[in-house]
Order: C-alpha cells, then sequence, then structure tokens
C-alpha cells in the first residue's frame, strides 16, 4: 500500500514560522503513521521561488533572485531538520526537474487548446500575486489577505479555459461514487468550492509577460508561467514526473493534499482542472485547516509576534514542541494560540500527565523491585484497556486527520492508568501485599508501551525514551508496525518481566510562562 501526502510549497519571501510548522508538523505526524501502519509513504515538502516578489526582496538585500532563494531554501530546510520532520524529499521550483515537469504540463495542456493568448486588463495585487476581480476585493476596494488596492495592469498573456471544467470539478467533487472523485475537506469548506463553482467559472490567467524570474513558456520563451500554476505542478515534480513513470505512477495521485485554507481554491479547483487537462488523475482529498492569530492578533512580521520553529523548540524542546504546535486548536477550523496557551497544555498533558505516570512507575519500580520488570504473572488487563480505548478512538482520529482529538484520545488514555494507581495505591500494597503490588507495577509499564506506540508519530523521539526507560524489548518502531497490524499484545507483554528498567528522569520539567 502506497500513501503520498504534500505539504504546500512554502514561499521564500519569508521565514519558517509557526503557521508553517503546523502544516508541516502535521504532515510528518499524518506520514509517520501511515509508515508504523505499514504503507510505502512518500512525503513532499518544499519552497516556491518565483515571481515578482522574489525579484524585489533580493534586490532590497543587494542578492541576486537566486542566491535569496538558496539563502530562504535552506532555511526552511534547517527548520524541519530542528523539528524532525522525515520528508521524503524536498522540491524546489527553480531546480531543473520542475522545469521539466512544468513544461510538459503547460505544453500538454496547449496541444490539447486549453491555453490561449488574449490581452487582459485587471486588478492585480502584488503581495498575492494574482489578479482580483473586482467582487474578490473587500468593501474598500483592497485585496482581503494584504489589505492593499491592487493596482490596474494591462497586458497580451495567456490564460487557461477554467470555464470549460465546470461540470467536471462538480462532478468529481459531488459524486463520491465518481472513479476520481476529489474529497475536499473540511465539510464546510467543501460545500464553500461547491457553491462558488456553481456560480461559474472565469478562465484565469497563465502566464506573465512582464516577469523574467521564472520558467519560460515552452511554446512563447517571452513569457514566463504564472507563479501559481509553477507552484502547482510541484507535486508531480516531486515523484518524478515527466522522467521517473515508475516511480510517478507508483505515487500519484497524491492521497492528502494539505494546507491552510487560504489556497484551498487553488488546490481544489485550478490545479484539478489542469490535472484532467493534462490527462493526470485527480489527488483523492484536499484538506485544509484555518488560520490562527497569536493571542487574538493576526500573525505579522511587522508587528513582531511571529514565531519561529527555534523559539517553540528552546522552550519547550522539539518533540512537545511537535506535539503542542498540533493539539492546542482543533485541526480545521480558525483558532487561536498564545505562549500562555501552550505553556498550560505543556504542563497539562505532559508534565502532569504523561510525565507523571512515567516518572510515579519507575520510582515504585526502583523503590520495590531494583529497577526490573516484576516478576509476576503477566497482567495484560489494563493494557488491553487501553489498546480498546484508543483503538476505537486514536486511529480513527488520525486516518480523518482529526489530530487533537487523537491527542485528546492519548490523554483520556494516560489518565485511566494513572487513575488506575491512584485506585490500586500501590504505596499501601507495598506494606500488605507485595505480590499484587508486583502484579500492579507490571500492569503499569505494559499499559505505558502501548501508549508510548501511539505517541511515536506526534513525539518519536520521547516514545523511544520512554520505550527504552520501561524496559520493552525490541525496537518500538517495528513493534509497533506488527501490533498495528494484528492489535495482539505478547502473552508476556512488551516490557517482559525481569527486564531492566532504567531511571527516567524528569522527562517533561514544568515551563513557566
Amino acid at each position: 500500500m502506497k500513501f503520498y501526502i504534500t505539504t504546500p510549497i512554502y514561499y521564500v519571501n519569508d521565514i519558517p514560522h509557526v503557521g508553517h510548522s503546523y502544516t508541516t508538523i502535521a504532515a510528518d505526524i499524518l506520514a509517520r503513521w501511515k509508515r508504523l501502519n505499514n504503507y510505502d509513504v512518500f512525503f513532499l515538502t518544499g519552497t516556491d521561488e518565483h515571481g515578482a516578489k522574489i525579484v524585489a526582496a533580493a534586490k532590497e538585500k543587494g542578492k541576486t533572485a537566486l542566491e535569496l532563494c538558496d539563502e530562504m531554501s535552506a532555511k526552511f530546510r534547517e527548520a524541519w531538520d530542528l523539528l524532525n520532520i522525515s520528508n521524503t524529499d524536498f522540491v524546489r521550483t527553480t531546480e531543473q526537474r520542475h522545469v521539466l515537469a512544468v513544461d510538459k504540463v503547460v505544453q500538454t495542456l496547449f496541444d490539447k487548446g486549453f491555453i490561449f493568448s488574449r490581452k487582459y486588463e485587471g486588478l492585480y495585487c502584488v503581495g498575492c500575486e494574482r489578479f482580483y476581480a473586482q467582487k474578490d476585493l473587500d468593501e474598500n476596494g483592497c485585496c482581503h489577505f494584504h489589505k492593499t488596492k491592487p493596482v490596474l495592469q494591462s497586458e497580451e498573456n495567456y490564460f487557461f479555459k477554467l470555464s470549460s471544467f465546470q461540470g467536471s470539478l462538480l462532478e468529481r467533487i459531488t459524486d463520491k461514487n465518481h472513479k476520481e472523485h476529489i474529497d475536499i475537506q473540511p465539510e464546510e469548506r467543501r460545500n464553500e468550492i461547491i457553491g462558488k463553482l456553481k456560480l461559474g467559472l472565469e478562465d484565469v490567467s497563465f502566464s506573465r509577460s512582464a516577469i523574467e524570474w521564472g520558467i519560460p513558456l515552452p511554446f512563447d520563451k517571452k513569457q514566463t508561467v504564472y507563479v501559481w500554476i509553477d507552484a502547482l505542478i510541484n507535486y508531480v515534480t516531486g515523484i518524478g514526473y515527466p522522467v521517473d513513470e515508475t516511480k510517478f505512477q507508483k505515487f500519484w495521485p497524491a492521497d492528502v493534499h494539505l494546507m491552510a485554507k487560504d489556497i484551498l481554491w487553488f488546490h481544489s479547483v485550478i490545479w484539478s482542472a489542469i490535472l484532467i487537462g493534462a490527462d493526470l488523475p485527480l489527488p483523492k482529498k484536499v484538506y485544509s485547516h484555518g488560520f490562527f492569530t497569536l493571542n487574538g492578533n493576526k500573525m505579522s512580521k511587522s508587528l513582531g509576534n511571529v514565531i519561529s520553529p527555534k523559539e517553540l523548540v528552546d522552550k519547550y524542546g522539539v518533540d512537545a514542541a511537535r506535539y503542542l504546535t498540533v493539539t492546542l486548536i482543533p485541526f480545521g477550523p480558525d483558532g487561536d494560540i498564545s505562549w500562555q496557551g501552550l505553556t498550560l497544555k505543556y504542563n497539562t498533558d505532559l508534565a502532569n500527565n504523561l510525565g507523571n505516570l512515567i516518572s510515579r512507575t519507575i520510582k515504585m519500580a526502583e523503590k520495590y523491585f531494583d529497577l526490573l520488570v516484576p516478576q509476576t504473572t503477566p497482567n495484560l488487563w489494563l493494557a488491553k484497556n487501553v489498546a480498546t480505548l484508543l483503538q476505537e478512538s486514536f486511529a480513527p482520529n488520525m486516518d480523518n486527520i482529526q489530530l487533537h482529538k487523537a491527542a485528546e484520545s492519548l490523554q483520556n488514555a494516560i489518565t485511566l492508568v494513572n487513575k488506575q494507581i491512584e485506585t490500586d495505591a500501590p504505596w499501601k500494597l507495598a506494606r500488605t501485599d507485595m505480590v499484587k503490588l508486583a502484579t500492579c507495577i507490571y500492569s503499569y509499564l505494559q499499559a505505558t508501551d502501548i501508549i508510548a506506540m501511539h505517541l511515536l508519530p506526534f513525539m518519536p523521539t520521547l516514545s523511544e525514551e520512554i520505550w527504552r526507560i520501561t524496559g520493552a524489548t525490541g525496537s518500538i518502531i517495528e513493534t509497533a508496525k506488527k501490533y498495528f497490524t494484528d492489535r495482539i499484545i505478547p502473552e508476556t507483554g512488551f516490557s517482559v518481566a525481569g527486564s531492566q528498567l532504567r531511571v527516567s528522569g524528569i522527562l517533561f520539567p514544568r515551563v513557566t510562562e
């Protein structure tokens, strides 16, 4: 089984921030989850590097456009390395392999009559690098995203016959039984797309004549491919199109395109129309998450309220930063983040709940059983209860890209074990019933092993550390792959009686604001 997941490619006029991290960590968590379920995963991310904004930014810094792109693209790679992102490939739109893919797609569309030339006059937003109709602007005639008035531009360029795909797109989006059904999520955004589609489609600009920093049209070298079209094609570039046919056929179509809601139209409508026109299959799912604010305010470099990946990691550590970024707010709607909210969730979920479970269990095993898994008749009832809870809630939420709900399931499982410890009161059993105490400590360790395997996509490094602390045998990743396939807990558990435990220390030191 294959699974192909993508993030949008990030525009290099900005440094990586928590918004980029949110999408990328989410994609990484899903990729890791699918790998644990024995899928052959291809995970693509990258950078979008053409357009007028790049030229202008480069001039301001006294660099060439390519020098700026090299510098900024490297910053994204560094950020994803810092956050332990497991992407299979990283695509840049300035790479020759991408130029080949763009040439192939664009020439195919032109040969089939879907691209035509005409003189166009319209309102162009430099910030978005796109034309807008008056109806798409706010009440002040400004772009909704940049709050600036687009400028009137007139030029001879090429257009894509988007209008001719209205029926084909509606059919594929609304008919779940269509062989090329494209599932747009969340549902409210799907309904928005359908409503807008029913109003009709206008042909869209496909090239620019005045912008040199781009990929020339294969049939008219005086024009460059419009930056948004260029960027969308990265999804086939990354899996070998048109050079590596075997690789491309293996992984295309994409199983999930993941992105923020502002680019959902491009991905669900324009990209899908391009693919239909080029005789290529459509992606199976396009999933958009909402915008989020910081302390109630829009994040902006000019306001100085942008959170960088490094700031998150410096405060919470890599694994906790990953967990907090995607679980603080629901995945899908808009939400607000704050340092206060992040710290509260860190202390509640990780320091108090998970950290406390590990710490108290290991301390009792050290005090009463010389830091060994107790020798006792295997008792797996608690582990099985945890496994059932997670199978019923964690797995479906992961598959439905409801990461915050999957995390809630994990916290519920951790709370279940912590409550059982309170009920058992092992500190009292130590004075009255050492046999039962051994059974209890053994059962806490086995339940913790189940939790650790489910934590792997969110916190891969700390999950492995927990696995070592609890004395579990073998590789946690290989064990998890087998477990998620057959859902069977070994008769002797994962932490076998007599195995050496490790002193955990404080896995999640409490954080102050």
